[in-house]
């Protein structure tokens, strides 16, 4: 059973496994390791997402984000959750700043 069929996020959540860009370049071009930088990741891939936002009258408002979907999200956004030993971020949609293509 996958991460997907055991976690569904409700209404306008999403669940992001987060990944880390590629080791950084110095301008004199010494390689610093993503280790060195203690920040949480900014960016991750949509795993399973909500039905949406629902409105005071009751409509539901789908969401733009799909699973598959590569995001990046405000630092502080997001809920930490550990699956089988696997790092997992939950985020309201409102903390996606964008998708990257």
């Amino acid at each position: 059973m996958s991460v997907k069929n055991k976690i569904i996020p409700l209404g306008d959540r999403v669940l992001v496994k987060p990944v880390s860009p590629e080791d950084k370049k110095s301008k004199a071009g010494i390689i610093i390791p993503e280790t060195v930088d203690k920040k949480r990741p900014e960016q991750g891939e949509v795993i399973a997402v909500g039905a949406g936002r629902v409105t005071d009258d009751g409509k539901t408002i789908p969401m733009k984000i799909k699973v598959g979907d590569r995001i990046i999200f405000s630092e502080y956004g997001p809920d930490e959750i550990k699956v089988d030993g696997e790092e997992y971020f939950i985020l309201r949609e409102d903390n996606v700043l964008a998708i990257i293509k």
